[in-house]
């Protein structure tokens, strides 16, 4: 189907329902905001309605078809590599201009915020297409580090880039970055100090790009007709 168009509902014995948010959905979303972050890290309710008006079709939520809960954001905006790759804070790049479309065709992930894993993956199953199909081809994002902190008590005279770049068995040793790895997002293109508010990552984070369809092959082969 074309994801810029009505409802998906994913291959899954859940009731979920994925579409593009609107701005009348921020009351759900606020919500969302606040079980999953600290005061710090939410948005405002004015900064997520922004996010849809900048670019609607590239927030997408999954909801609860029985009740209308939110149960997954997802905000996406486009932007350059160079910015991606240089920007100093996770704020730099979420108020960054828009390049034009002819300047750059990737994007930057703002923000996931989840209770649910299988809405996760039925977003993702709804926006790589979509995006993919608006001919965009990468995605950026700031991960955090929620190992660094236990890492750097053990460690502390070894650098922080140590361990972003360091593996297990061919693995990120920091278990988001093994997160995003299983997702697809296998090259991490920087490491930066004071990039967020993140405790357990005393506030860096590795910056790492995913070509789209390599994202597409990494979802859960359910998601293919073929498999399912």
């Amino acid at each position: 189907m074309n994801a810029s168009h009505g409802c998906y509902r994913p291959p899954t014995p859940r009731d979920i329902e994925v579409r593009l948010l609107r701005p009348d959905d921020a009351d759900g979303l606020m919500v969302l905001e606040e079980a999953k972050w600290t005061r710090e890290q939410a948005g405002s309710r004015e900064s997520l309605v922004q996010r849809i008006e900048n670019n609607p079709k590239l927030c997408v939520g999954a909801f609860s078809a029985t009740t209308g809960k939110v149960l997954t954001s997802l905000f996406a905006k486009p932007i350059t590599a160079e910015k991606a790759r240089t920007a100093l804070s996770w704020r730099e790049c979420a108020d960054a201009e828009a390049p034009h479309p002819r300047a750059s065709r990737s994007l930057f992930g703002i923000s996931l915020s989840s209770i649910d894993g299988d809405a996760v993956t039925a977003v993702f199953e709804f926006f790589l297409p979509h995006a993919l199909a608006l001919g965009y081809h990468d995605i950026y994002l700031g991960s955090p580090l929620p190992g660094l902190y236990a890492w750097k008590r053990a460690n502390p005279e070894v650098p922080v880039g140590d361990y972003v770049y360091a593996k297990r068995n061919g693995l990120p040793l920091d278990p988001q970055l093994r997160y995003y790895h299983g997702k697809g997002f296998q090259s991490i293109v920087a490491c930066k100090s004071d990039y967020f508010p993140h405790e357990r990552s005393l506030d860096h984070a590795a910056v790492i790009r995913g070509d789209i369809p390599d994202l597409i092959l990494a979802l859960p082969r359910a998601a293919d007709p073929a498999h399912s």
